[in-house]
């Protein structure tokens, strides 16, 4: 086992999992604390290094594209104090550092863990139920709905039709973009057929932010519901019409019998890899079955 203790965390590495546990100096960000203990697989990992500096150093850790749903709503715009993957190392400790990066370069090799992205999450995102106060509202998810409610900063317009509940199975996508200078950031749910997109100011699918403590925690929200949409690299699901049927008074063309049951064969193996990978779930996976075995 690898560990590695400072004010700024403890990172530890039993050759399967890496356990991320924020420390209690006042430099860890809000959602490093807020999000505690992260459980990373070594099959989420690209890499790791060591970047050494007069005073201290840092250890960060890369994931693999599509492995963690926190990095993928944020999109590499969080700031260092709230980036659970890297540790801030005081100089005396370089020498526990570089043995902690070793060994987890070590593990990747003997595994023979690719380096490229991934086509499931490989960790479950922050855990639920949670509730989030920042900028013009307050945003509260369980899982499959979310709850919008406004407080009185909100501009009227947008309070107006007072809170909002959204569906998951309603949703495209989710966006988090931190405030930057003298623009504001937002949390924003792109539902599906809504209206193009408006400033957060006055969408009711968005929480303007203005940069304030609590903002960060807003990306919490972004990969919970993100890890539970279908994953982008994921495979999309095979149609379900099967093949097309000859006109009436018109023979099929010679050849299509055999061939289309080959395909039916096909289809049915392809949805049961779907059904096994989570892609598709257990009502799906039946009434896709029905309707190829129908037709065969």
């Amino acid at each position: 086992m690898a560990e590695i203790i400072q004010k700024d965390g403890t990172w530890t590495f039993d050759g399967e999992t890496l356990r991320l546990t924020p420390g209690r100096d006042k430099n860890v960000g809000l959602l490093r604390r807020t999000l505690g203990e992260l459980a990373v697989p070594l099959q989420a990992l690209a890499g790791v290094s060591l970047e050494q500096g007069k005073k201290s150093g840092r250890l960060r850790l890369r994931l693999r594209d599509g492995a963690d749903p926190l990095l993928h709503a944020t999109g590499g715009r969080l700031t260092e104090p709230h980036d659970p993957y890297q540790l801030v190392v005081e100089s005396d400790r370089y020498g526990v550092a570089e043995y902690f990066t070793e060994e987890v370069r070590t593990a990747l090799l003997l595994e023979q863990i690719p380096s490229g992205p991934v086509t499931d999450y490989l960790l479950p995102g922050p855990p639920l139920p949670l509730s989030v106060s920042a900028g013009d509202g307050t945003v509260s998810f369980d899982g499959e709905r979310i709850r919008l409610e406004w407080n009185w900063k909100t501009e009227d317009a947008k309070a107006a039709a007072g809170p909002r509940t959204l569906a998951v199975a309603d949703l495209e996508g989710v966006e988090w973009q931190p405030a930057a200078g003298l623009e504001n950031g937002h949390l924003r749910f792109l539902v599906r057929h809504a209206p193009a997109k408006v400033p957060a100011k006055y969408d009711p699918n968005a929480v303007e932010l203005w940069g304030f403590k609590k903002d960060p925690l807003m990306a919490l929200v972004a990969a919970a519901v993100q890890a539970r949409l279908p994953h982008p690299s994921a495979p999309a699901a095979p149609a379900l019409e099967g093949p097309p049927v000859p006109e009436a008074g018109r023979p099929a063309p010679p050849g299509r019998t055999e061939d289309d049951h080959d395909a039916l064969l096909r289809r049915l193996r392809e949805l049961g890899e779907l059904h096994r990978s989570g892609v598709l779930t257990d009502e799906e996976f039946t009434l896709a079955k029905q309707a190829v075995l129908k037709r065969m």
